[in-house]
């Protein structure tokens, strides 16, 4: 659909634009300064309005988080069915996204409302970062490792949560991974010296790490057994509780990616799932994975974990091993 529109204008500022696929638009503003921009807003995953709230704004800051920057400013996007549901659940909505822009150190200014027939919530984000320490999907570099800050099976869990199947204990754990701000992942790649960055959402970890191989040149190497995936993921995806979007994302990625034949569709599901408010996918010098996992274990984040690795320039293939 993108190649059906006008090409930008060029613009030496422009940093990061719609070229490689990335998480956010960035220009630079001066020498010292670039503006990171982006959206994200969607159709609620769980039940819990102030949950979605949190949820909603994580994974709209995220994308800042992702460029390696700091949020500044966020404006709300509502969609919201006046004559359906009460004006108390949108509040709620409402706290919870504020929570979570304060929580991040950023201030809400505003937003727009529209009448719709299924709420809606998300934010339009302002950070900035250094220009030359902006983290786009294009700087993965053969020889880094691969780090992965957040577990998989997020969309087959929430699946599973629409459909009323979900525990307590299953529904908990996953919000509380949903809700999670990218920021210390952020920050302890800046200070590891990361070479690139993106985080996982909608298309996946496979179809995320496609673009990063693709836009940097590069071939990956993935181990199915090192990614992080929720233990529950596994029952329901073997039980065909998986969403539209993650069938569609493997569908779409096969023609990039060479699966081991121990890999069975189970686990090649998993990879593919199309999730919200997922973790960051991060590309750094080998010698230095283990402290970048090292810290952000010290942080709290016990999922972290080095996933696979860049194998040489060319190509953009990926190769899931067992």
């Amino acid at each position: 659909m993108l190649s059906l529109l006008p090409p930008s204008l060029p613009d030496p500022n422009l940093l990061v634009g719609l070229n490689t696929n990335d998480d956010a638009g960035v220009y630079r503003l001066n020498e010292d300064t670039a503006l990171i921009q982006t959206l994200d807003f969607f159709t609620p995953v769980v039940d819990d309005p102030y949950m979605f709230g949190q949820i909603a704004a994580a994974n709209s800051l995220s994308d800042v988080y992702a460029m390696g920057g700091r949020p500044l400013t966020a404006m709300n996007i509502i969609c919201f069915p006046t004559s359906k549901l009460e004006l108390a659940v949108l509040a709620e909505i409402l706290k919870g996204g504020a929570d979570k822009v304060r929580e991040a150190g950023a201030v809400l200014v505003g937003g727009h409302s529209v009448e719709d027939d299924e709420p809606k919530y998300g934010l339009a984000v302002t950070g900035i970062v250094h220009p030359d320490r902006v983290m786009a999907n294009s700087g993965a570099r053969p020889g880094d490792a691969l780090v992965l800050t957040k577990p998989l099976g997020i969309g087959i869990i929430t699946t599973a949560i629409k459909g009323g199947l979900a525990s307590a204990e299953e529904t908990e754990a996953v919000c509380r991974v949903m809700s999670a701000l990218n920021r210390d992942a952020a920050e302890a790649m800046q200070e590891a010296g990361a070479n690139g960055c993106t985080d996982v959402t909608g298309f996946g970890l496979l179809g995320h790490a496609s673009e990063m191989a693709r836009g940097s040149d590069v071939s990956l190497n993935l181990y199915a057994s090192k990614v992080p995936v929720l233990e529950a993921a596994y029952g329901y995806a073997k039980m065909g509780i998986v969403p539209g979007g993650t069938r569609g994302n493997l569908k779409y990625v096969r023609r990039f990616v060479d699966f081991d034949p121990e890999i069975d569709e189970t686990q090649q599901l998993i990879l593919a799932d199309a999730i919200t408010s997922g973790g960051l996918l991060i590309s750094l010098p080998g010698d230095k994975a283990s402290l970048l996992t090292e810290n952000l274990h010290r942080r709290g984040n016990t999922a972290a974990a080095v996933i696979g690795e860049v194998t040489g320039a060319g190509g953009g293939r990926i190769t899931v091993k067992p």
